[in-house]
């Protein structure tokens, strides 16, 4: 970080709101390469009870990359971080990918597209895949999945002795918190229901975590409301989108998770690779659901390769896609 930076707070080169199909307003946040024009898009879609904020040490790195320059835009789901409010039949998993579609169709109308999904927002992704099948096809050259699943969210997670079923949260989902109480953790940390050492156990890996980091996160969950967070539960627990992967045959594909993930184990970017075969998978070693705040320069190498094959920079076959955009 720079002296006097705080960490999460970096200044957008421009912020908007689009309007979802609904209305809703999303917040959305652009930022220019360093020095020259763009190459690529690149969008992050985050993840469950945070916000773009948590994208804050790819959005360092990625300012000053040269090779390729790219253009960087982050937003905050709906319900989440300073986006308008979700209901309940807004909290699916169906209406955020219309929701990225709406900011891919509002921010960047043209040209190439690398698509950051972490943890929820990797779903987001896929489901988009699933329903617009054309701009995979012609337009995102690049996905990369951070500790994240296909399905089966709810299979395996936290054990349960980590919930209280005496506690209101927990009881407010339901016959849900007994198998998915890595989603209801979640929600009790953004109610600040559990302590700070639960909140470092529940998403990082390591104690070695730098306090500051901790702190962040802490900072970000307590930003969204819970009582809208409950309504996403039901969406996340019944995720299953193993044939929409088939839309991503057309681009570049990193599949990367912490093997010490409590809430998507590594095991589900696993799933994810076998069904991709020419995608990378990357294992994290100790680190835990947070990893891009974990171990951000590992996970930025990674991104980088990712954005490196998209630019063509190693010849990769699939860049004449891009180079046809760059052409025009």
């Amino acid at each position: 970080m720079e002296p006097g930076e705080r960490l999460g707070d970096l200044r957008a080169d421009r912020t908007c709101t689009v309007a979802a199909d609904d209305g809703t307003p999303l917040a959305v946040s652009e930022v220019d390469p360093e020095e020259g024009k763009p190459e690529l898009t690149v969008v992050g879609v985050h993840g469950f009870a945070l916000s773009q904020r948590s994208w804050y040490f790819q959005r360092r790195a990625l300012a000053s990359l040269a090779l390729p320059r790219v253009r960087q835009v982050y937003y905050d789901h709906r319900g989440h971080g300073l986006s308008g409010a979700a209901d309940a039949g807004s909290s699916t998993i169906e209406q955020l990918a219309r929701d990225l579609d709406a900011v891919l169709r509002s921010v960047v109308p043209e040209g190439p597209i690398v698509l950051l999904g972490h943890s929820m927002g990797g779903m987001v992704i896929m489901e988009l895949a699933q329903q617009n099948p054309e701009l995979f096809a012609e337009r995102v050259c690049g996905v990369a999945f951070l500790a994240t699943a296909a399905g089966e969210v709810g299979s395996r997670g936290l054990p349960r002795s980590l919930l209280s079923k005496y506690n209101p949260l927990t009881r407010g989902v339901g016959g849900l918190a007994g198998w998915q109480p890595g989603l209801v953790e979640f929600v009790r940390a953004a109610g600040g229901q559990l302590t700070r050492p639960a909140v470092r156990r529940l998403s990082f890996g390591s104690r070695d975590v730098p306090s500051e980091v901790v702190d962040f996160l802490l900072e970000m969950l307590a930003v969204t409301p819970v009582r809208g967070l409950v309504n996403f539960v039901d969406t996340l627990g019944s995720h299953n989108r193993y044939a929409a992967l088939a839309g991503l045959k057309h681009a570049h594909v990193l599949v990367l998770g912490g093997d010490a993930d409590r809430f998507t184990p590594y095991s589900h970017a696993e799933r994810i690779a076998a069904e991709l075969p020419d995608a990378e998978l990357a294992r994290v070693r100790g680190a835990g659901h947070m990893v891009q705040l974990e171990q951000p320069e590992l996970v930025n190498s990674h991104v980088i390769d990712l954005l490196q094959k998209c630019a063509g920079v190693e010849e990769a076959p699939s860049a004449r896609r891009l180079w046809r955009w760059l052409d025009k």
